[in-house]
């Protein structure tokens, strides 16, 4: 999939220009446009910006949540025993979770399957790094979902049966919206609890400078809008 999803995906169709001569030089101007376009800080910050405005962060007074969500990101491998540690997007959610809980006392879900064989569930890393490093107890961990979506039901389910109807839920600013469109189909009501966005003034003259680490940020971006209008028809 990462091969057709911008910004790499104008690297493929350049490629693909290749074998249509008469379109050649149209595809692979657009794709060298697409790509510098796409590494300008000033075009990656309002893909973004977008995708974080009007968050419901305010909890209703007549539902007031009663546990928190934390969503599953990432996890990496490291040379030690085979061992995996979470990744810096997982550290990231895992932090605001932990501030959360301390000044709430919510009991805690971790959600996040296992997305290769060789791995173990995200959800559990989470889980034992936000227990053992943060010192705060994980009540539930939902170890099945491979996307956001089943991230939602999945937790829901768990939470039903406690009687919860009512929950935070933390992840990253730019993933919340698709996020809380995946909630909609549960019955729960979620309060949006995300990682703190980057503080942005107005764009100045080094946003229209192209770089290279800016092509992940349009990444994730491009993700979650595609990703929200798939949610959307689902």
């Amino acid at each position: 999939m990462s091969l057709f999803l911008p910004p790499f995906g104008f690297v493929t169709l350049a490629v693909l220009a290749l074998f249509w001569p008469r379109f050649r030089l149209r595809l692979i101007g657009v794709s060298l446009i697409g790509l510098v376009m796409l590494a300008m800080p000033v075009v990656a910050d309002r893909l973004q910006i977008r995708l974080e405005e009007n968050l419901p962060r305010t909890p209703p007074a007549s539902a007031p949540p009663a546990a928190i969500i934390v969503l599953g990101a990432e996890i990496r491998r490291t040379s030690d025993n085979d061992g995996h540690v979470v990744g810096r997007l997982s550290l990231e959610r895992l932090l605001t979770a932990a501030h959360l809980q301390r000044s709430t006392g919510l009991p805690v879900l971790i959600s996040g399957g296992t997305m290769q064989p060789s791995q173990p569930a995200i959800g559990a890393v989470m889980a034992d790094t936000m227990e053992h490093d943060f010192a705060i107890p994980v009540r539930w961990r939902e170890l099945r979902s491979r996307d956001t979506w089943e991230n939602a039901l999945f937790s829901a389910e768990i939470l039903r049966k406690e009687g919860i109807t009512s929950v935070y839920v933390v992840t990253h600013a730019w993933h919340m919206r698709r996020t809380l469109l995946a909630f909609q189909q549960t019955g729960l009501t979620v309060t949006a609890a995300p990682i703190p966005p980057d503080k942005r003034d107005g764009a100045i003259l080094d946003d229209f400078i192209p770089r290279a680490s800016t092509w992940m940020v349009s990444y994730y971006a491009l993700h979650e809008w595609i990703g929200y209008a798939w949610y959307t028809f689902r």
